[in-house]
């Protein structure tokens, strides 16, 4: 496994304004969008193409495209935060969906939805913004390689270390793909300095 950093401008100053408590959902949203491109931009860097033949308006000329097809599956509901991005970067990509829930005692997360395309030959982009004790990220990773992925990234806004070790563990083949590594968790295991709970942030609840 390896993990990314995000080191640009535009990720810096967008994550700033995210972990602004003042930050009202509206602006919240439209942020998460953007920085979820550049994050997104950065996790498909090294992606492999193809080469191909176009006709511009003047001479045909040699261009290279995708050669992947991708299925971006966000983990609900945090993660919805990040797929407009994703969608409109990759018009193509299929979208699939997994539903988790922790229970706020043991931080443990149990499986209530998952609906996803075929995974076999894709390269499946794991949508989930803030990886705090790794629970929910590496219990979504077994369920896209039960149901037959081969390559997952895992496109997270923040990251703690003890969630990283914990991906790393329990997938050590996942790539993770994060504007910011921040200090650790607390005792209620939000990330610190962290923003705050994402999808209570998002939506305004």
């Amino acid at each position: 496994m390896a993990l990314h950093v995000v080191d640009h401008p535009l990720a810096h100053s967008l994550l700033t304004a995210l972990r602004d408590k003042s930050t009202p959902p509206p602006l919240f949203r439209v942020l998460s969008k953007r920085l979820a491109l550049v994050i997104c931009v950065e996790a498909t860097r090294s992606l492999a193409t193809e080469r191909v033949e176009v006709e511009t308006p003047i001479r045909a000329t040699a261009g290279q495209r995708l050669a992947s097809t991708f299925v971006a599956v966000p983990i609900l509901r945090a993660g919805l935060g990040m797929l407009e991005a994703i969608t409109e970067l990759i018009p193509e990509v299929l979208v699939g969906y997994i539903g988790l829930e922790r229970d706020h005692a043991t931080f443990e997360p149990s499986l209530y939805y998952s609906k996803l395309p075929p995974l076999q030959g894709r390269t499946v982009l794991l949508l989930d913004p803030m990886l705090a004790t790794g629970g929910s990220a590496a219990a979504a990773a077994t369920a896209l390689f039960g149901a037959g992925a081969e390559s997952v990234s895992l496109i997270s806004v923040v990251s703690a270390p003890e969630g990283v070790r914990h991906l790393e563990s329990a997938h050590p083949s996942v790539e993770i793909y994060t504007a910011a590594l921040d200090e650790g968790l607390n005792d209620h295991a939000y990330i610190v300095p962290g923003l705050g709970d994402f999808g209570d942030r998002l939506f305004g609840t």
